[in-house]
């Protein structure tokens, strides 16, 4: 019981309201839906050794930790998908 009580006393000494602070449901929403979209490109970009899709589905997964403004991560992931389908 005792290594219980002292993972209960880290487990409360976090501050989750600080860590999600800047993200709302919306920033959250579309970072999952745009990380899929990346995670579709980066393995269709690694299976046929493409590196377009490969680092533009990188970025697609990975822009989602930077960005707390839901506009703003519309637009960015938008770009992105659409920088997925213009020609080299």
């Amino acid at each position: 019981m005792g290594s219980r009580s002292s993972i209960l006393a880290v487990v409360e000494g976090l501050d989750l309201e600080g860590l999600l602070s800047g993200f709302s449901i919306w920033t959250i929403v579309l970072a999952v839906v745009f990380g899929l979209v990346g995670w579709i490109a980066f393995r269709h970009g690694r299976k046929n050794h493409e590196p377009k899709p490969l680092f533009i589905g990188i970025a697609l997964m990975a822009y989602g930790y930077f960005v707390t403004n839901a506009w703003v991560s519309l637009a960015i992931g938008s770009v992105l998908t659409l920088a997925l389908f213009f020609p080299r």
